[in-house]
């Protein structure tokens, strides 16, 4: 028999007050079926496209059958959805001010297929009008597959939330990470750029990539100090720079539908070291900086 303590870390309940779900061994179920309505109303209704012909909107939810869930076993999140929608809408020619309508409907959307596999069928009301029908049918499409792109990446991130108990090897990999990146950043300026130390031979270059989260905690994580949440300029080298060589680092945090994207503009970089400072920014930060986004919306 094991004794108090060392026995399989997957049972060790004294380090919680209330002892339950210890290192999210244990299954949980939320129901995001009423969130799933709400979220889909809020994606679809709305959407709009246009061209030199007509121009068409989505007026209506007019059904939404199904339901959705989210279980979390041993640390793992597994999704269930299965959806029937039924979407109005109206558009107008613009050369006749001849005003249409039209359903749009989407049959099984579900954890089966992927978006872009899904079904969606595009009719119109009898009559002329067949130009917005086949407005509908492809740039109207699109943005209804993107819409419901979105929707899948909120139910797996902005509705999971809380769901997975943050577990010692969750909070060890954050605070390293956390440090990591303050320890980068702590010659952060807000003002303007710092001068080069020594005169070499440079080039200027420009990265961007695509965070799931908001600017301002984005911004959060590259400071350690309350400053504006929209440009950061820093004073940044390689270690195998020369010696007392900083090039200037600016980054621009871009809010994006439901992202951040995150801006570098970087000048004084030594030539030939461009992709290595390309593969560090990518490697030691971005990709740090998105695991630990990832732990802090599993936390909550």
């Amino acid at each position: 028999m094991a004794k108090w303590g060392q026995g399989d870390p997957r049972w060790i309940v004294e380090e919680r007050e209330d002892g339950t779900n210890v290192n999210n061994w244990h299954w949980t179920e939320r129901d995001a079926t009423t969130w799933s309505k709400g979220k889909l109303q809020e994606l679809l209704v709305g959407i709009a496209v246009e061209n030199e012909a007509g121009c068409c909107e989505i007026s209506e939810l007019k059904q939404v059958e199904g339901e959705a869930s989210c279980s979390s076993r041993k640390g793992k999140l597994i999704f269930f959805y299965e959806w029937n929608i039924r979407l109005g809408w109206k558009g107008i020619i613009k050369e006749s001010g001849v005003k249409h309508k039209g359903l749009i409907e989407i049959p099984n959307l579900s954890e089966e297929n992927e978006v872009d596999d899904t079904e969606v069928n595009v009719s119109k009301k009898k009559g002329d009008g067949d130009i917005l029908k086949d407005l509908m049918k492809t740039a109207g499409t699109a943005k209804v597959r993107e819409a419901l792109g979105d929707y899948l990446k909120a139910l797996k991130t902005e509705f999971t939330m809380g769901m997975i108990l943050p577990t010692k090897a969750m909070a060890t990999q954050e605070l390293t990470v956390k440090r990591k990146l303050i320890e980068t950043t702590s010659q952060v300026q807000a003002s303007s750029p710092v001068a080069l130390g020594v005169r070499i031979p440079t080039v200027a270059l420009h990265m961007m990539e695509l965070f799931d989260t908001t600017v301002e905690q984005l911004y959060s994580i590259f400071t350690v100090q309350d400053l504006t949440n929209k440009k950061i300029v820093m004073k940044w080298r390689c270690r195998n720079w020369p010696e007392e060589h900083y090039a200037t680092v600016v980054l621009n945090f871009v809010p994006t539908l439901g992202q951040t994207e995150l801006q570098l503009d970087c000048k004084g970089v030594p030539v030939c070291k461009e992709e290595n400072m390309k593969f560090c920014w990518q490697k030691q930060h971005f990709e740090e900086i998105k695991g630990l986004l990832q732990l802090t919306t599993l936390r909550g």
